[in-house]
């Protein structure tokens, strides 16, 4: 068994049994990839997938059962290379990120500034994307990091750091008829047509279970990811905006009216969501801390040493009480 079959077969399933795609992002060719394969199946003495003509279609029982060894086996040869430059090269390498728009329009630029100052010779990659897509990015080890609110805690491979707490916001213009509201109501949002995030009215999301407490269901006209989306189609008149409060900025929003709905909704908390088994370098260790002060090595490792979702569970709670709100 060699380890670049191992890393062909996971490269088919991550690609969706696609071989060309496999071969062009491990750049070889596509018969070298099948021939490999082939050959590892021959070893095991059982196909690992199962196939229509010369097309990968899905795995077999047999395959399924081997992939999380086989997945194992890769994110540990890649803690080694970690291991080794960490040694060799402590303040060098790369730092994955996968995160919302709002934590990297908002929250991250001070962060990532401070993080570029102090490790120039570090390599940042930053990637947006819905809060599902980044945890998958985060578990497939794609990214290092997946830094969210909602989408996170449905991943069972994922460890999760508790960063800080936020509320919403409402946000009008200033001819609304909400606009010089002292103290909003549910059913007073409830009235207009609204405008969110695209993960803030799904089965799972604590907005919607707000609504629902209520018995109210809002008029939802449109979803998106990035919050300057959602103001811009505030100003149309489209409707009622409900996002982070973190994305109002008085300098630049000064055309809207920012009302207070603390009251109205329980606050969330970002997290930090890194996949199991990761080895956290240094710079790593220091950049969760700069972005929650509470987190440092000792509290991190304590988390991520847990090995049990219930024993996470009530680190993670124990760690409410520190966070700051944003």
């Amino acid at each position: 068994m060699k380890l670049r079959q191992i890393q062909y077969v996971c490269a088919v399933v991550q690609q969706g049994f696609s071989v060309s795609a496999a071969a062009e992002a491990l750049y070889t060719s596509q018969p070298g990839v099948s021939k490999q394969i082939r050959m590892l199946e021959d070893e095991l003495g059982s196909p690992i997938f199962e196939r229509s003509g010369k097309s990968f279609t899905r795995l077999t029982e047999f395959g399924q059962a081997i992939m999380p060894y086989l997945e194992r086996i890769l994110a540990e040869t890649e803690n080694v290379r970690r291991r080794a430059t960490e040694l060799t090269s402590p303040a060098s390498g790369t730092l994955s990120i996968a995160t919302t728009h709002t934590q990297a329009r908002y929250m991250l630029p001070p962060i990532i500034a401070e993080f570029r100052a102090r490790y120039p010779d570090v390599k940042l990659n930053l990637h947006q994307g819905t809060p599902e897509q980044i945890a998958e990015l985060a578990v497939s080890g794609k990214v290092d990091f997946a830094i969210a609110t909602e989408g996170l805690d449905h991943f069972e491979d994922l460890v999760l750091l508790p960063c800080y707490k936020w509320n919403r916001a409402v946000l009008v213009p200033h001819d609304h008829p909400l606009a010089h509201a002292k103290r909003l109501s549910l059913e007073d949002i409830a009235k207009f047509p609204l405008v969110t995030y695209v993960f803030g009215f799904d089965d799972r999301s604590e907005m919607s279970a707000t609504f629902a407490r209520k018995r109210l269901q809002p008029n939802l006209v449109l979803t998106a990811v990035d919050a300057d989306v959602i103001k811009t189609y505030v100003r149309t008149g489209l409707g009622v905006g409900l996002l982070a409060r973190m994305a109002y900025e008085p300098e630049r929003d000064g055309d809207l009216v920012c009302l207070d709905v603390r009251h109205l909704f329980p606050h969330e908390v970002t997290s930090i969501g890194l996949r199991r088994g990761l080895v956290l370098r240094d710079y790593m260790y220091d950049f969760i801390h700069r972005f929650a002060p509470h987190l440092d090595r000792v509290a991190v490792d304590m988390m991520v040493l847990a090995h049990d979702r219930h024993k996470e569970t009530q680190l993670y709670l124990a760690h409410l009480p520190y966070l700051t709100l944003r």
